[in-house]
């Protein structure tokens, strides 16, 4: 049995582009001096696999609890691949990342790899930061191949500013790359296929050029994804808290809330539902035999297993947190 709040040890991975301030941001002990790119904060790959945290299941990995509990844990949600479905991280960029794209569905298993659909929500942001997303209008494949061949690719791109709580979805074949001084929480499919078209001429952690993926990132690339937008910043009451709908695709959807101190939600659970805590306090308890409550605090997550049925929420400082639910076979619920 599931049935309470589950939390996770992070699994940290180092990036060339990454940097330290998960450490004095949400006070946490990194493992390394090397630069920490992404904590994945619930993670089921065949590499790095999540460990309870919290309670009587202290220990246990998420692929223990997908084999011996599928249904409590998933409800109406559907493994990939026999995996958990989402992958859910906090990035930490201090320099640019990679020029780069995930292969759409169509043309990921010809290419070897998995699709990856994504959704950044940005919970830091240095001043004049950006990210590079979808391609500048008039820009045609012709022209991305020249420039691509003469180190120019970066003029192709179009260019956002970008600022704490504003967020952007990005489809597989879309073609992108977050700038330096950005914090952010990651929600996307379980999938780890990431094709490089431009590194910036810059060594790896082992002092070698990464690896590019010239040509499966020209095949992957949606040449029609011309000057995407932010999503936009449209709350909406809902009881005594405030609802933003950010994502809802067949593999994932995302919404954010905010609410003052005091604040007390609840909502059913038809499936299992991921918390992230952008700011604030929470408390987060559920109604079963295990009176396990847990407080979350600004970079924390929480797993909430379907066999919960129902959690209560209580803003304990002002609060805007995040709620994801992966695909499934019915509609995911409302807020």
């Amino acid at each position: 049995m599931v049935g309470y709040p589950l939390r996770f040890h992070p699994i940290y991975q180092q990036r060339v582009w990454g940097g330290h301030r998960l450490a004095h941001l949400y006070h946490r002990p990194l493992p390394t001096h090397e630069p920490i790119g992404e904590s994945w904060e619930i993670a089921h790959r065949p590499d790095a696999t999540s460990v309870v945290s919290n309670g009587p299941l202290a220990g246990q990995s998420l692929d223990d609890l997908l084999t011996r509990h599928p249904r409590d844990l998933l409800g109406d949600a559907l493994p990939v691949s026999g995996r958990f479905p989402l992958l859910v991280k906090i990035l930490d960029a201090r320099d640019i990342l990679s020029l780069q794209v995930h292969p759409p569905a169509h043309r990921a298993a010809e290419l070897g790899g998995e699709p990856k659909t994504e959704l950044w929500y940005f919970t830091e942001a240095d001043p004049g930061a950006e990210i590079l997303v979808g391609l500048r209008r008039g820009t045609s494949r012709q022209d991305f191949e020249r420039r691509l061949a003469d180190g120019s690719v970066a003029h192709c791109f179009h260019r956002l500013p970008v600022r704490a709580s504003d967020a952007m979805f990005l489809p597989s074949g879309r073609v992108h790359a977050l700038g330096a001084g950005l914090v952010l929480f990651e929600i996307q499919e379980n999938s780890d296929t990431t094709f490089r078209v431009h590194d910036w001429n810059r060594p790896g952690l082992d002092g070698h050029p990464r690896p590019l993926h010239v040509r499966e990132s020209l095949a992957s690339i949606d040449f029609q994804d011309i000057e995407p937008s932010l999503l936009p910043h449209t709350w909406e009451a809902h009881g005594p808290c405030s609802v933003r709908h950010l994502a809802q695709h067949p593999s994932f959807a995302v919404h954010a809330r905010k609410g003052p101190a005091g604040a007390r939600d609840t909502f059913p659970l038809h499936r299992c539902t991921v918390l992230g805590i952008v700011r604030g306090t929470i408390q987060i308890a559920a109604a079963t035999p295990l009176p396990v409550t847990e407080h979350l605090h600004p970079g924390d997550f929480c797993l909430l297993p379907a066999c919960l049925r129902q959690a209560r929420l209580e803003v304990v400082s002002d609060a805007e947190w995040l709620i994801a639910t992966p695909g499934g076979n019915a509609p995911s619920p409302g807020p």
